[in-house]
């Protein structure tokens, strides 16, 4: 039997008992993860999530990048559309992981090669020092006019090796964030 196989056998005992075709898209716990591609690292795993909890976001490293925040941005109007709010109220939970592949994007020769046979720019993506990255994932959702101030954002480091994860920065609004800038 093929992987696909495999799946689409998973997916029809999946569909046998399914219940849940009244689900909105709106997520009931108002979150967004983003996470690391790794297979390692699955949120809806590592936090007992349920279909229609969170939306998850992957991409490499879990980091904030240009098109991550386009898609949060469009997702907020989505999701005032269908609120009918002008401020829809959602949490952006960023999670990055121990031992992440995406470190090695921060080698300069690796970046250079990248770059050269691809045209791709990883720096974007790449993982130096976890806590710091995440910290600086939340300052580019900050300095990010088109994000609402009322969205909140929190971060978390997971360790592959534990299952757990720690929190690095507490839930707090954007708006407040870019008060608190404004001040330094």
């Amino acid at each position: 039997m093929s992987h696909i196989d495999a799946l689409k056998t998973r997916n029809q005992n999946f569909a046998a008992s399914f219940t849940q075709r009244d689900l909105v898209p709106l997520p009931k716990l108002g979150m967004i993860i983003v996470a690391c591609i790794d297979a390692r690292v699955d949120p809806t795993t590592i936090f007992d999530l349920e279909l229609g909890e969170a939306v998850i976001m992957r991409n490499n490293g879990g980091r904030v990048t240009a098109a991550l925040i386009e898609e949060i941005t469009a997702l907020s109007f989505l999701v005032g559309r269908i609120t009918g709010q002008d401020a829809p109220g959602f949490h952006i939970m960023l999670m990055q992981h121990t031992k992440c592949g995406a470190q090695q994007f921060a080698a300069p020769d690796f970046q250079a090669d990248i770059k050269a046979r691809t045209g791709i720019d990883v720096t974007p993506s790449a993982i130096t020092y976890p806590e710091q990255d995440l910290l600086t994932d939340i300052a580019r959702l900050r300095d990010e006019p088109n994000l609402h101030g009322g969205l909140t954002v929190s971060a978390m480091l997971y360790d592959v090796e534990t299952g757990l994860a720690h929190e690095i920065a507490s839930t707090q609004s954007l708006e407040v964030l870019r008060k608190k800038a404004a001040d330094l």
